[in-house]
């Protein structure tokens, strides 16, 4: 079962997925069970992604994001292997989605000159108040 992502499909072949015991609460279970997922994606080799959404992601500033390229989720909230299974998988997904989005290029633009006037004129207002606090002429 491959993972689809908007009009991306990812066979499983390029996800590693590990199992590893799980921190925090479950009792007994917690010693016997490894229900956490360690699911490691390849986002820099991977030739599923198309090349715009594969330099959008790596350019991320993401700690999931190893030197190499690999994107590493870790599932572990809940107490079933599956569950945390479908997290991990969502969580990918989310994060191809994200790198899915084209970031709107920035128009650069200059104040009014209406907005100048303002801001020097608050300033000069804010000057005179500032000035009036001073003890110079206290006789």
């Amino acid at each position: 079962m491959s993972l689809v992502v908007a009009h991306i499909a990812i066979p499983d072949a390029e996800l590693v997925e590990r199992f590893v015991r799980s921190a925090g609460p479950g009792g007994q279970n917690v010693n016997k069970v490894a229900t956490a997922v360690e699911l490691r994606f390849d986002v820099a080799g991977s030739p599923s992604l198309p090349e715009p959404v594969r330099e959008r992601l790596l350019a991320r500033r993401d700690r999931r994001v190893t030197g190499d390229g690999v994107l590493v989720i870790s599932a572990q909230r809940f107490r079933t292997q599956e569950r945390n299974r479908e997290d991990a998988r969502e969580r990918l997904a989310h994060f191809i989605e994200a790198g899915l989005h084209v970031p709107k290029p920035r128009i650069a633009t200059r104040p009014s000159r209406g907005a100048r006037e303002r801001r020097l004129g608050e300033k000069k207002q804010r000057s005179t108040i500032k000035r009036g606090r001073s003890p110079q002429n206290w006789e």
